[in-house]
């Protein structure tokens, strides 16, 4: 399938469903405490998007070839979780790490994106993890520019994250996105620079490593969804939207709570995107 390079009109419609998406994360994160269960979380999302924002969650009923539907309106991944968790009766503990994966349909454009969140105190060494994770996520966005290619993403992530002593999941990647959930290209959390797919104006898709703790192996569970790391190490994943512009890069999933990226004070509570020469 050949990649679509979206026009001015759709780029503005990402950036109103890529919003949308961060909005979800934004509401949310006042919830994510000790002693509420991952299918309250999906609960609260669901009626957030569809009631006070007029968005479709995506993920409910999605059914890609060789899967069963997804049952919920949202992911919920915890602790040694990797991706892909369904909500449900699990009851977050003090500790607890939990990547929430938020996909919202506006006006038939997706925006996708995700984040770690702590139920209390997490350990230093999570707390580490779920840091390390968040700027591999950001030094993958820096290395997009118009003339680059997908491996340099891919390096410039892995090289970070197995500098820290950590393991890149290498079986699932980012991917394009539009008005369809998954569109060409597919993006390596893992590669060689100057290789893949060379960048355009007009390409946008997620940026999403998946980090563990320990080895990259994982396994899935007998849900048909859920994936683990097969040590049973922890993960982390942060997840941003973003478009390829002629001079740079913009990140479409900025919303007023969205934590800058590193090296920032503080996010502009009315940027509907981030954009950024090379």
């Amino acid at each position: 399938m050949a990649i679509h390079i979206k026009t001015a009109e759709e780029l503005q419609r990402m950036r109103v469903a890529g919003r949308l998406a961060g909005e979800v994360l934004d509401f949310i994160a006042a919830h994510v405490k000790p002693g509420i269960s991952t299918g309250e979380l999906d609960r609260l999302c669901h009626e957030y998007m569809v009631d006070a924002q007029g968005t479709i969650p995506a993920p409910l009923n999605y059914a890609p070839p060789g899967y069963k539907p997804f049952p919920k309106s949202i992911c919920t991944s915890v602790n040694h979780q990797v991706c892909h968790g369904i909500p449900g009766e699990r009851v977050l503990k003090t500790g607890d790490i939990v990547n929430i994966d938020i996909t919202v349909i506006k006006d038939g454009y997706h925006g996708d994106s995700s984040r770690m969140f702590y139920a209390g105190e997490p350990s230093i060494q999570a707390r580490r993890l779920c840091e390390v994770t968040f700027e591999c996520m950001w030094i993958g966005v820096k290395a997009v520019k118009p003339g680059g290619h997908l491996g340099d993403i891919g390096e410039a992530i892995q090289r970070h994250a197995e500098a820290n002593g950590y393991s890149v999941v290498r079986e699932f990647c980012g991917h394009g996105i539009g008005r369809r959930f998954h569109e060409e290209p597919q993006v390596l959390h893992y590669g060689r620079a100057g290789t893949g797919v060379r960048l355009e104006p007009g390409m946008i898709f997620t940026v999403e490593p998946m980090v563990n703790a320990g080895r990259a192996a994982i396994r899935e569970l007998a849900d048909g969804w859920t994936i683990v790391t097969k040590d049973h190490s922890l993960s982390a994943q942060w997840e941003h939207t973003v478009a390829v512009t002629e001079s740079g890069y913009e990140v479409l999933t900025v919303s007023a709570g969205a934590r800058p990226e590193p090296g920032t004070r503080a996010a502009s509570p009315d940027l509907a995107g981030a954009v950024h020469p090379a």
